[in-house]
């Protein structure tokens, strides 16, 4: 499939890479097996590689830093490693290519393993480097390099990365990165890992190495839409009375985003979008049906879908459970865009229930959008009416997760902003969406943690765009991934983080009361191992601690405007902030518990 080339932010010239300067070494031809592999990182592009420290892969750092100057990539050291996958994660979600990171053996190839699943549930390309204590018995130290050393180590991520390798020398570890890079930037995009013998990086060149003629060995796959299915979807397309489009994963192209919305209005076409993935229709546009949805439970999204005669899926998550929980009627027609079918495996189940289909198009769905908007002749006509003001709800004894989104709405005012993250209470109809970089979508794998890192990746291919990123974050997810921060202030990269604290794992608070309804139990205890309380963290204090500003709790309408005020300027000055709202447990009318509704029934 064709790779997917995003709108192409420039890489400005920023100061990150003053942080961290290396002495300058003397000879530098390559001359270990490391300083081969370290020159194709170059070869590729590769503008950083987020690292967490580890002996099995020091060939290759001292050649990152001592061959290459730590430059073209720059290392980004990180606390975690998976925090360092998720930095290449988020860095992905806005420039649409990969990054490198980097993680420690076995050992921390098991930190990231959530990271990585993250990455390949949001078809996210991320070029996983690992390493092994020598392959070889005889060059091991005694007991850690035993310990490091696993006969399969891409077997742990293998049922979710799209290829791994451990090559046996320097010239086949250089090939192997390049194929890497190359299978994780093809669509459907997706993490790819690769072990570095501990011995072979470290181990002088007995001849030097040609680095890899990266234009020729790793081409753009061809793979737009044939004309004779092109012609058959048209026909489909003009027979229908009510067409529905579902916007799914999508690309940061503008070129696509325009595509998309030129289709809908040329064929007057109501248009439906996932918040679990990242902006792909404009929210407030007269043909969006409803708000952005997490599930098709019911209300304007479910009733436009149930009376449609031709929906059109644009690599929608979960497209079978959508036109089930809608009940579309047996006689409409379906046509599904996706190359997704391509990465299924037997292992994760990801790949959601299958969903009846009259015309499979098996191709890159942006390149699709854009050639059934080129041969309909259809551009974006419509103009959106401003935006509706933020209007905050009547202020009660204590802030709602409302009152945080339209208090942070009116406190940006017409800032350009990129929402990197959201948390699991919100309301996709708070803040609307009319670019594709005005929401990046979640973390993909459903589990919490990932939201800070993701968040400083993309704020980092951020910077010089003239977008803010703002990530608003759980309190459970913001703890989880805080040490991201320090990465953030480290190496310079403005951004502000909210925090809708609840001092709870709420989502799991309506669990534990569901079961006890069902089993007749005391609902008044699903409190118990789920709130984080006596004492309560003081999450402005974390991000101080690692050189952020922190401002809060904030606990009253007038705290929170204050917050916002300063720590909007700290961010435009260039800095790090951080504002923990204090909000009372619960969801947005819309979102609530949606993802509990079968445990209720």
């Amino acid at each position: 499939m064709t790779r997917r080339a995003s709108e192409q932010l420039p890489l400005p010239e920023t100061d990150e890479g003053a942080v961290e300067r290396p002495v300058r070494s003397g000879g530098n031809a390559a001359g270990f097996g490391s300083d081969a592999v370290a020159e194709t990182l170059r070869a590729l592009d590769i503008p950083y590689i987020a690292v967490n420290p580890g002996a099995s892969y020091r060939g290759l750092h001292d050649s990152l830093v001592n061959h290459l100057g730590n430059a073209q990539p720059q290392m980004l050291l990180c606390l975690h490693e998976e925090t360092a996958v998720a930095i290449a994660h988020g860095w992905a979600k806005v420039t649409g290519r990969a990054m490198a990171a980097a993680v420690h053996s076995n050992v921390g190839l098991f930190h990231a393993t959530m990271a990585i699943f993250n990455a390949w549930c949001d078809r996210m390309p991320v070029l996983v480097i690992g390493a092994t204590g020598p392959v070889d018995a005889m060059k091991r130290r005694p007991w850690i390099d035993w310990i490091h050393t696993a006969r399969d180590q891409g077997a742990i991520v293998r049922h979710y990365t799209k290829w791994d390798d451990q090559p046996a020398s320097a010239g086949a570890a250089c090939e192997s990165i390049v194929r890497a890079n190359w299978i994780a930037n093809t669509v459907p995009q997706g993490p790819t890992y690769v072990v570095l013998d501990a011995e072979m990086q470290e181990a002088k060149l007995q001849a030097p190495i040609a680095i890899p003629d990266v234009a020729r060995l790793a081409p753009p796959v061809a793979g737009g839409v044939s004309p004779a299915v092109l012609d058959e979807a048209l026909r489909l397309i003009k027979a229908a009375k009510a067409p529905v489009i579902l916007a799914g994963r999508a690309s940061r192209r503008i070129e696509a985003w325009n595509a998309r919305v030129g289709l809908a209005e040329a064929i007057k076409a109501r248009v439906l979008t996932d918040i679990k993935v990242g902006a792909s229709f404009p929210t407030d546009h007269p043909l969006h049906a409803g708000d952005p949805v997490m599930l098709v439970p019911g209300g304007e999204a479910a009733n436009v879908l149930a009376n449609a005669d031709l929906v059109i899926s644009f690599d929608w998550v979960d497209l079978g459970g959508a036109l089930h929980s809608a009940g579309v009627k047996p006689s409409a027609k379906v046509i599904q865009i996706t190359a997704d079918q391509q990465i299924h495996n037997g292992w994760s189940m990801d790949y959601q229930a299958l969903a009846p289909v009259d015309l499979f198009i098996g191709c890159d769905p942006d390149e699709t959008a854009i050639a059934l908007a080129k041969a309909m002749a259809a551009k974006p006509a419509a103009r959106l009416q401003p935006r509706a003001p933020a209007i905050l709800p009547p202020e009660d004894k204590s802030l709602s997760v409302e009152h945080l989104a339209m208090g942070l709405r009116r406190a940006l005012g017409e800032r350009e902003v990129a929402l990197t993250h959201l948390p699991l209470s919100w309301n996709g109809g708070w803040w609307p969406l009319r670019h594709p970089l005005d929401f990046l979508g979640s973390d993909g794998g459903g589990g919490i943690g990932g939201g800070p890192g993701i968040s400083v990746g993309a704020a980092l291919a951020l910077k010089g765009s003239g977008r803010m990123p703002v990530a608003i974050c759980g309190d459970g997810d913001f703890l989880m991934g805080n040490t991201a921060i320090w990465t953030a202030v480290h190496y310079r990269i403005p951004i502000l983080f909210v925090i809708a604290n609840n001092r709870s794992f709420f989502n799991d608070e309506l669990h534990q009361e569901r079961v006890a309804r069902m089993r007749d139990r005391p609902v008044e205890n699903r409190w118990i191992g789920q709130r984080m309380a006596d004492p309560e963290i003081d999450i402005a204090e974390m991000a101080h601690a690692q050189g952020a500003k922190g401002f809060g709790p904030v606990r009253t309408l007038g705290e929170m405007e204050e917050a916002f005020m300063q720590a909007i300027a700290a961010v435009e000055a260039g800095e790090v902030a951080v504002v923990d709202v204090r909000v009372e447990p619960g969801y947005a009318a819309a979102t609530t518990n949606v993802m509990l509704r079968k445990s209720a029934e």
